[in-house]
């Protein structure tokens, strides 16, 4: 009869939502590692998917990060490796350790790592990862991979003098871009020598500040202009940088910025169910595979700050109704 309709169900829960997200677009690897993290799924399925993208030198190839294709290893997928593996609590053993011959046959003369590596087929890249024939050492990709080695207590000659080098670039920063300051502290959170990372993070944050480098108010995107090179709106926010409670950048933001800066990436859940990627697109490949990293980034990010995501829309393996 007409008034006695049932009420609607309520919306689906975030994480519900983002799981059907990541079912409909995301690589195995992601789809494998939301299962880890969200569903009680197994490690070793992770480890298997991230397997497909390892190469015979020991490095990592074959689009792992999205922005560079095809199948040579490049220092940016050996980070998004790494990640994983820190992840998984499995950064350890032959692997690692051949992974760092790889690098010290990759290194730059001064002990770092190049964002990109030429190719000697042209195998596609990202406009905004030039490639030089003599590629310049970056803390971009070198801090990411250092500070992960640290924090699993990992000893290998490369690191070094890429240990050094971070700390040079660090400590010598006058200027920079958000995504270097990003891999300065991924760097400085895993560095063990905590006296000095907390020094060096606290003289980073002002410079954030002072060179209005994070969006610090949502409401006011407009005040903060992306940086040069940067597509518009490629901006990044207190949680872009302080990722976990744990991290050293955490100190930079008061309670209200920080609250601020997770209000806002909740509410950029999409109506997929998916989280957008800010950076500019330059290839329809790379930009599907970006968003479900994006995806599982923005959901690791507010479980860690302990925002409410809700149950998933079905139980993970092993557990049935």
């Amino acid at each position: 009869m007409p008034g006695d309709e049932a009420p609607s169900s309520a919306a689906p829960a975030p994480l519900a939502r983002a799981e059907q997200f990541i079912w409909l677009t995301a690589r195995v690897l992601e789809q494998r590692r939301f299962a880890f993290h969200f569903l009680g799924g197994d490690a070793d399925a992770v480890d298997t998917a991230l397997c497909s993208y390892l190469n015979g030198d020991g490095g990592y190839g074959h689009a792992l990060d999205p922005d560079l294709r095809g199948p040579l290893s490049q220092p940016l997928h050996t980070a998004h490796a790494l990640r994983v593996l820190d992840s998984l609590g499995r950064c350890a053993g032959q692997r690692i350790e051949r992974l760092c011959r790889h690098l010290t046959r990759v290194s730059t003369p001064d002990g770092a790592l190049p964002v990109v590596f030429p190719a000697p087929r042209g195998y596609p890249v990202a406009p905004y990862h030039p490639v030089f024939d003599d590629p310049p050492g970056e803390l971009l990709a070198t801090g990411p991979v250092v500070g992960v080695l640290h924090r699993n207590r990992i000893w290998h000659a490369w690191l070094f003098r890429a240990t050094d080098f971070c700390w040079d670039r660090v400590e010598g920063l006058r200027r920079s871009h958000p995504y270097e300051v990003q891999s300065a502290v991924a760097f400085l959170d895993g560095s063990s020598d905590r006296a000095r990372a907390v020094a060096a993070a606290d003289r980073l944050g002002r410079l954030v500040r002072e060179q209005r480098l994070v969006v610090l108010d949502p409401r006011r995107r407009h005040a903060y202009p992306p940086a040069p090179g940067y597509a518009p709106g490629e901006q990044l926010y207190p949680h872009d940088f302080a990722r976990r409670p744990e991290s050293l950048a955490r100190s930079w933001f008061t309670d209200e910025e920080l609250r601020r800066s997770l209000d806002f990436l909740a509410a950029e859940q999409q109506a997929d169910g998916g989280w957008p990627v800010r950076r500019r697109a330059w290839a329809p490949g790379s930009a599907l595979e970006r968003r479900p990293i994006a995806t599982l980034e923005a959901l690791l990010t507010l479980r860690a700050y302990g925002r409410p995501l809700g149950p998933a829309s079905r139980p993970g393996p092993g557990h049935p109704r």
